[in-house]
């Protein structure tokens, strides 16, 4: 009953009309003595908290041959602490109704909480268990490595997740960017419980932590009650956070064959960290290049004029530390060249003669109008500020981002366009019957 309750809660929290002005975010940062980052948002409409942990301990944390470690510790996460089975522990959560996830990404591992007011006694102790008391067992190991290589070798057989894979790996070679998160089947196979446990110590520490709390709670009440349960929480020795190794990539043209109807085609080259003035600018000339739907370029000139392919998307995605410009499509094998010519040429056009008026009011007017749809929900807040915070956008941010992309000019969108679109610099993967493709 009490886990029908909170489903029936969050579907019409999900699905009601957005509540928040960006000043309603009312957002409040403090570093607990621990280190821990937390970081508050006060929402009394339903009585229901989440949380969002963003712990410093991704794949890019992954020592040479133990690939994979990162993700496989956060999976084993809640399989087993020093107080409760992973049967227990499923129980626990079944039983307060409560919603928990674990995640591993390159630079971070997410643990999300959903839960009840009433029940936030209950779910904090288990949290603060898993974060201090995971034990690893070897049984759960066996079986979540066997689940790891079922999903390697599943991937392996999608065009579309091989061509991201290969692009990657030329995009970023020799560094921990260029490797799947999951690792490779062997050096999955051989990870044991000791370098678990050893990354576990090592990484998943407070002072490496940043703690979004959303919801019907205070933040006093909040941070008496996380003093209480993460007293034993202890900071980590590391001093210095280790900077990803400077990596180049040449164009390349690099070419899988498959027995496929469909050719799959990944290209790009390397983009901008979240951290570059020009990131704004940038992100309006992807909206119009391709990242916008049918009324971008790319679609409007390969789907709707040519009929090539079903989908055509851009992107720029900047990370903390790195960054990609990517461009993703899927047409008939005999297209394929037809098709990566024409994004090619439409990259060029943007870069020598820049976009319209019309086009560039049109995508700032969807940037800044769907800016609020990220925040509808307790836990699209919650994840919104504990990413905020992780890449020291500043808690204002919200408040600062329809201005940040009004005063984006057609000329700035030309500059960006020439300065970080590089044609002669493309890495282009196709994934596709090579005897059906020029």
């Amino acid at each position: 009953m009490k886990k029908l309750l909170l489903v029936c809660l969050c579907l019409s929290f999900e699905f009601g009309t957005p509540r928040l002005s960006h000043a309603g975010l009312s957002a409040q940062r403090e570093v607990l003595e621990n280190g821990l980052v937390l970081i508050t948002s006060e929402q009394r409409s339903l009585p229901i908290i989440s949380f969002q942990l963003l712990i410093k301990a991704g794949s890019r944390y992954d020592t040479q041959g133990a690939e994979g470690l990162a993700n496989l510790t956060s999976r084993l996460l809640t399989y087993g602490t020093a107080n409760r089975t992973a049967l227990q522990i499923s129980e626990s959560l079944d039983f307060i109704g409560a919603r928990l996830r674990t995640r591993a990404s390159r630079d971070l591992v997410t643990v999300s909480l959903t839960l009840l007011k009433k029940d936030l006694d209950t779910g904090l102790e288990l949290l603060a268990e898993l974060l201090t008391q995971s034990v690893f067992p070897q049984e759960e190991i066996e079986r979540q490595i066997k689940s790891v290589i079922a999903s390697i070798k599943a991937k392996g057989e999608r065009p579309g997740a091989i061509a991201r894979a290969k692009f990657r790996a030329a995009l970023f070679p020799d560094s921990p960017y260029g490797r799947p998160v999951e690792g490779t089947e062997e050096s999955v196979k051989d990870l044991d419980r000791r370098e678990l446990r050893r990354f576990y110590k090592g990484f998943y520490r407070p002072n490496r932590a940043i703690l979004a709390v959303v919801g019907d709670i205070s933040r006093q009440e909040i941070k008496e009650k996380l003093d209480h349960v993460f007293r034993s929480w202890e900071k980590s020795s590391f001093s210095q956070e280790p900077q990803p190794p400077a990596t180049s990539a040449s164009a390349d043209f690099i070419r899988i064959n498959k027995d496929l109807t469909q050719a799959n085609i990944v290209m790009g080259h390397k983009g901008i960290p979240r951290s570059h003035p020009d990131y704004y600018p940038i992100r309006v000339m992807s909206y119009i290049l391709g990242g916008g739907g049918l009324s971008s370029r790319l679609p409007d000139a390969i789907r709707n004029e040519r009929g090539l392919a079903y989908s055509v998307r851009t992107s720029f995605s900047a990370g903390k530390h790195t960054g990609t410009f990517r461009i993703s499509m899927q047409t008939k094998n005999k297209t394929a060249e037809e098709a990566i010519g024409i994004a090619i040429e439409e990259i060029r056009r943007i870069r020598e003669h820049g976009v319209t008026e019309e086009e560039l009011e049109s995508a700032k007017n969807f940037l800044i109008g769907s800016f609020p749809i990220r925040l509808d929900t307790n836990r699209r807040i919650a994840r919104f500020l504990a990413r905020v915070e992780y890449l020291e956008l500043g808690l204002d941010y919200p408040d600062r981002f329809p201005d940040l992309i009004r005063q984006v000019s057609r000329a700035d969108v030309t500059r960006v366009a020439r300065a970080h679109l590089h044609p002669e610099k493309l890495i282009v993967v196709v994934v596709a019957n090579l005897d059906k493709v020029r």
